[in-house]
């Protein structure tokens, strides 16, 4: 069974910086998508940033001078480091990993940025 487990999320004053992880468990071979996706309440759930078992990334506009997506094929781990944050990066953030047929969500840990 193919959990994801995140953790880093919290509150934060706007200009500063969080580091989220998440680890994938029940898989024996490295992953080809893993990513962050966000969810702010009344909105849909949106990309944030993906990176490929290759390093390729692709992040949102709104994101990509502020925000670092990173891995560790090895351990299936992925991170998401953001600095310089805003009030409206505000949203419950989602740890994802695709492989061909096989698509995983974690349970969501909370990022409020106060303004």
């Amino acid at each position: 069974q193919v959990q994801l487990m995140e953790s880093g999320g919290g509150l934060v004053q706007a200009g500063g910086s969080l580091r989220l992880s998440c680890a994938a468990s029940g898989i024996g071979f490295s992953i080809n998508i893993m990513g962050w996706y966000r969810q702010a309440p009344g909105r849909q759930r949106e990309l944030v940033a993906t990176i490929t078992n290759r390093g390729n990334t692709n992040y949102k506009d709104s994101v990509k001078d502020r925000f670092t997506i990173s891995r560790d094929n090895a351990k299936n781990t992925v991170h998401l480091q953001m600095d310089s944050l805003k009030p409206e990066d505000t949203a419950v953030y989602y740890c994802s990993a695709e492989h061909g047929a096989l698509s995983r969500w974690g349970q969501g840990t909370q990022v409020t940025v106060s303004s």
